[in-house]
Formats: C-alpha cells, structure tokens, sequence
C-alpha cells in the first residue's frame, strides 16, 4: 500500500486549484479553472491511483462486492469517508443525494460510502446496516470495521470526500462539510473532461439490492425521543424514521398521528403536516413541541386545534455559531432534543434546545424571561445559551467559551440545588451540567480532562471521569428520587448517576446490541436514544431506537416491558388526530375465527364465552392492558344499551359477553365480532401484544323467546 498515492500528493496542486477558484467570477471560469486542473492531473508523472477495497468487508445496498480494479472502472466515484454517529457526515447526506439525482449511475457517476468507525459499536455490521436505513442511505456502502482505506490514504477526520477518476486515480479531496457547491463543480467537470477523453463507461451493471426493500413494517422505524406529559397520562414518541410524531396514552393507544409516511415541510392542518426525521419532543399542556431534526426547525403541535406551525428556524441547515440575533428566523442546525424550564421568567416559560449541528445548547423563550446575567429575552427570542460552536469537551464558568461535542439528550432541574440542564453529550461521551443560575458548564461523569479529547469513551462504573460511556443519547431527571438516568445508547445500557456523588452505574442492559432488526428482548436494547419518566417517577420510559419499540423500566424491580402500540401493522396511513379510542385497530395479522351461523329469535340472549390460552411459559403483563371489544358489523341497533369493552385480567376467569337481541327486533342477519387483544410476557423477558376476532353470524327471525344460548369461542395464541 505504501507505493500507492495518497490525499497529501494531492495537496499542492489542488491548494493552487482552490486559490484560483477563490478569484474567479463567472460559473463558466471556473469550469474552465477545473478542467485545466484535470488535464495537468492527468499529464502528470506521478502514478495517483490508490489502493483497492480489502477483501471481506461486507457491503450493503449492492448485490455483492465492488472493486476499484474491476466494477467501478470507467466511472468517476466519490468516496464518502464516513462514521455514522457524526453530525456532520449527516449534513452531507442531502449533497450527496442532490448529486445522485443530478448525475445518475447511468451518467458515469458513483457514490460509494466507505464506513470508518469512531466508536467500537459502529464497526458492527448489523450496527451500519441499521444507520444505513435509518438515515435512507442509498448508495453502496462498505463497512471498513479497521479502516484500511482510511489509513492508506492518510484520511484525518470526518467526513472526507474523495473523488477518483475512472482508472481509480485521485482527482480531489474535501474535507467537512459546507462544500456543497465545490463537490458539483468537480463532479460536474469530472463526467465532462473523461466523458470527452472516452473513458467514462456509464451504465455499467451495478445492481443495488438495497438494505430497506427487505425490512419488514413494524409500528415504529427507529423511535428517537419520548416524552410524557406533567399527569403521565400521554405520551409523545418520535417515530424518527416514520417522519411523524405519535401522541399515545399510557397504554399505548393511538390517540394523534401527525406527519409522516414520508419527509417534508408542511404547516398547517394535523392530519396534512409533514416532518423530517423528528427527534426531541416536549409536552406543555395540550401542545406538543418538536425538533424536526432534518429541517432544522422548531415545530408546535397543538392537540387541540388539530394546527401544526413553526416556531423557529428557515428550514435549511444553520451555520451561525455566534447565535447573536434574536429573532426566530435565525438559522438552526439539527436541533436533536428540547426540555422545558424556566429561565428568569415563569415556569416553563423557555424551550432548551440541544443544537447537535452546532454543539450548542440554545433557548426558545415561550414567555418574556433573561438569560444568566440579565440579558432579558422578549417572548419568541431565539438564542445561543452556551457552546462556543467548537467541537470540544470544554467546560467553563462563562457559557459562552465552553465546548460541547454533538449534544443530544437535555433534562431541566430549575429547583436549588441543582438549577441546571443535564446535558448528554454523545461525541465526547460525557454528561455535562449547566447552571441555569449563572451559566457555568461543569462534566459530572464520563470523558476526561483534557478538553481536545474526544475518544475518553468506555463501559466502566465510577465517579466522575473515572466512569466511561459511548456516545450517550438521553438523559432523564428524578424529582422523586434526586437521580440522573442516562441513555448510554452504543454501550445498549441505561445507567443511573447520582449528581451528590457523581457515581454512574448500570440499571439495565445487557451491553449486546439486543434484538436489532430481528426478533425483540424485553430486557435487551440496541442503541436506545430517549428516556422519560411517568409522572410518578416509578417508571422509565425508553425509546428503543434499533428495536424500533418503546420500553417500560419499572424502577422498583428493574423489570423491562414493551409498550404495545395500537398500530402494529398499519403504517402506511396517517392518522388525523381522533378522541381518545376504546381499543387499537385490529393488527392486520390477527386471526379471524368465523362461527357456524347461529339462528336465534328477537328476545333471546346470546353469551359469548372467551376460552383463551397463552403460549406455555407465558403470563399476562399487569403493566399492559388486555381487554376485549365487541362491535357489529354495522347493525349497532344490537348493542342498544350493551356493553362494548372491558379489560381482561386473569386467564382462569375470562369474561364472557351477554347479548340481548331486543324483542322487537327486525327480520336482519347480523354479525356479532368479539375482538381480543392480550399483552403476554415469557420467563426470558420476551413480550408481545396478539389478537383474535371472532366473527357469529346471525339470523334472527321468528316469535319473541325469552331464553338464553351459549357459545364459546376457542384460541390458542
């Protein structure tokens, strides 16, 4: 490898590319400036081309491997040095996607997306297969666990664009990310020069076998954030990957869909809304508020008008690290969590946002309050709080010189004696303080001193910096029992901290990437990225991002449940925002049992006696409700007066359902559907939620009886 090129050869003739491009005024002066450049590349001596793939390395969105030597010959390649935790190698995905869409694989263009991992977790394959969906990535993708390519050609940091022309020779280099309109001009004069050379062979056969076209539907895709609201009656769940936002009750009942199935900017009526990969939400009575991650925007749901707005942010990616207006058409940039608090003004009168794009923390005052130091704040300001936008582990007395690396998690504590945010700060794999008193940033556990040092990341138990996570995603504040819970997200582990002490330790999690993509664990999670707590603090709530479900902690006896979700299978449709339901839709995958028809006079009473068994091995889950429901089938004038639900609580005494037909009813053949749905869980901490319908027709005619009839309904779960 060491014979081959690497990014510093090219350097010198490219820094003098850069410079000219800088001084020239037309589009058509610098296509010209770059095509120079090319020819002088390739008149040069120097052999540019670098090495090849290594063997073995698995590759995604593609039917098998690719080669520099052989499969992408003829093409000009961009390579995507990449590390999926990495804020800014998520801003290019837009770039790079605009680029695909402008010169497709036919065109002689290819990107590829060449994983290089920071943490440990990431050189998973089934942990990039998960960022390659979840981000809709849909180029081919190599998981370069060791980074060999990285290393071979002297790669620095993340992301790195490298751009090779046909014969796998170096072309360019760039380096972050802000370079939108420099990629298309090299990529543009690159098709155009080897194009006119006959080098080029578009069209080459490339068959993608992408990575989504064999994920089965599930309720949730790769929920980010959870919040419940001050009675712990509703919940709020990011469906990330679903581009919407789910409001439930505590049971797991649908009672708002907003958004989604797919991504966009849309104001107005609930049930039209659209949303881009939302993260953070918070409750402030019937209002939802949402960070809408990949719009760079603020949003406002409210419940009760059924009316989405925006509160803050242009909608496109925000730059402004000094954060000095004050208006809330500044500017965001992947706002990736939100907590509310008070901030010299009334209680939940400002809106904390953790700005992961800037690595920043900022505030979104509701109500007319102050900053620390008495900078007063009229309602609708929209303001840096603390972060110089360096990306560091930098903590300080003055909010503004502190450092923070891609904040993802806040929690709010106005009450003395700890009147701070409690920040998770993943890329330095920290949780941070910030007095809301004076704004001083202070590390409470993970990390290490030096504040340039963001590999001080691990699994260990301790205080303070001698306590080590990875790429912490969440944090969740206990009034009730004055403790810190700490999604400590690419160690798959929910720890608890004890801000007096400073001692983290585990709570739950096993520390393998439990049930990614397959078959779930209760008591397992991979990469969990929300917590929050029910309003009696006896409960965690986890957003299980990999597992794609929400997960119920119960604090007392450290055992994990799932929160079933009442539309299981039906994810296609959004729902506009209803009344609180009785009962979920029937999953489209619950068996229908159809009884014999049974002819019956007007007068007679039918009861209908449930005889259900669960798996062996099995019990019902207390936490979850189990009930029944009773419907039908259009002809209500048979449930005049009956009742249409009730729970089920224990399997030795199943209930059963009387029906009265009433005396005068008409000659008419209806359908009584007695709905099941119970909530089970195995010894292995396994849960799931299953139904049945069972369907008695009817015939009803002849002379008024008074009697009644039995009939039982049969299923084995």
């Amino acid at each position: 490898m060491a014979t081959h090129s690497t990014i510093a050869d090219l350097l010198p003739v490219q820094s003098q590319l850069d410079y000219a491009l800088e001084d020239a005024i037309s589009p058509e002066e610098q296509m010209e400036l770059v095509l120079q450049y090319l020819e002088k590349i390739d008149d040069s001596e120097k052999d540019l081309t670098i090495p090849d793939f290594e063997e073995g390395l698995e590759w995604l969105n593609t039917k098998g491997t690719l080669s520099l030597a052989t499969d992408l010959v003829g093409k000009v390649v961009v390579l995507d040095f990449f590390t999926f935790c990495c804020i800014n190698c998520m801003h290019l995905l837009p770039d790079l996607q605009e680029l695909e869409r402008r010169h497709p694989v036919e065109d002689g263009l290819l990107v590829v997306g060449v994983h290089s991992a920071k943490f440990p977790h990431e050189r998973e394959a089934a942990s990039v297969r998960s960022a390659v969906l979840r981000h809709a990535i849909g180029h081919p993708v190599v998981n370069d666990a060791h980074a060999c390519l990285w290393q071979a050609l002297e790669v620095s940091c993340w992301p790195t664009l490298v751009l090779l022309g046909p014969r796998g020779n170096l072309l360019f280099s760039l380096v972050g990310e802000g370079h939108r309109d420099r990629l298309f001009l090299f990529a543009q004069a690159s098709l155009r020069h080897y194009g006119q050379a006959g080098q080029l062979r578009p069209g080459a056969a490339l068959q993608e076998k992408l990575c989504r076209d064999s994920t089965p539907p599930s309720a949730l895709a790769f929920p980010g954030k959870v919040a419940t609201d001050r009675e712990g009656r509703r919940l709020a769940v990011a469906d990330t990957g679903h581009h919407r936002v789910l409001v439930l009750s505590s049971q797991g009942y649908v009672l708002h869909s907003v958004g989604g199935p797919v991504s966009g900017w849309r104001d107005g009526d609930a049930a039209e809304a659209l949303f881009s990969s939302p993260q953070g939400v918070a409750f402030k009575g019937d209002v939802v508020f949402v960070a809408d991650t990949e719009n760079h925007l603020i949003r406002k749901i409210d419940l009760l008008e059924g009316k989405v707005s925006t509160l803050a942010g242009v909608g496109v990616q925000g730059t402004d690290k000094e954060g000095g207006g004050f208006g809330p058409q500044q500017p965001i940039s992947s706002p990736w969590d939100l907590a509310l608090g008070s901030a010299g003004g009334p209680e939940d009168g400002v809106l904390w946002i953790a700005m992961a794009g800037t690595h920043q923390l900022w505030a979104l005052f509701l109500e007319d309050g102050k900053l620390p130091k008495g900078r007063e704040c009229p309602k609708g300001t929209c303001v840096r709080f603390a972060g110089s936008g360096s990306e560091e582990n930098r903590n300080n007395a003055y909010p503004h010189k502190a450092g923070f690396a891609q904040p993802s998690g806040l929690a709010a504590e106005p009450d003395a004696p700890w009147a701070c945010l409690f920040v998770a700060d993943s890329e330095s794999s920290t949780v941070r303080t910030v007095s809301t008193v004076d704004g001083a940033v202070r590390n409470l556990v993970g990390g290490e001193r030096d504040p340039l040092n963001l590999f001080a990341f691990g699994d260990v138990d301790g205080a303070g910096v001698s306590a080590k996570l990875q790429h912490p995603l969440a944090v969740a504040w206990s009034r009730q029992k004055q403790l810190l819970y700490v999604a400590d997200s690419y160690n798959h582990k929910i720890k608890v901290v004890d801000p007096r002490t400073k001692q983290c330790r585990v709570l739950a999690g096993s520390g393998e990437a439990a049930g990614a993509l397959g078959p779930f664990s209760a008591a397992g999670f991979s990469e969990p990225g929300g917590l929050c707590l029910g309003a009696d603090g006896e409960v965690l709530y986890v957003a299980d991002t990999n597992n794609h479900q929400i997960k119920v902690l119960h604090l007392e006896s450290d055992v994990v449940s799932l929160l079933p979700i009442s539309v299981e299978e039906d994810v296609t449709d959004t729902i506009a925002p209803t009344a609180p339901r009785k009962a979920p839709p029937l999953p489209r995958s619950a068996p229908k049992v159809e009884m014999p028809p049974l002819s019956v006079p007007p007068g007679i009473r039918i009861t209908l006696r449930l005889q259900l068994s669960l798996p062996a091995g099995t019990r019902l889950t207390p936490e979850a409700p189990s009930f029944w429901a009773l419907s039908a089938d259009g002809e209500e004038w048979l449930l005049q007066d009956q009742r249409v639900s009730g729970d089920i609580t224990d399997m030795s005494e199943l209930p059963s359902v009387t029906v009265l037909v009433p005396a005068m009813a008409p000659q008419a053949t209806p359908t009584l559907v007695l709905d099941a749905w119970l909530c089970f869980c195995g010894v292995g901490g396994m849960c799931m939620m299953r139904a049945v319908s069972f369907q008695q027709p009817l015939s009803v005619a002849g002379e008024p009886c008074d009697a009644t009839v039995e009939v039982t309904l049969p299923h084995a779960f």
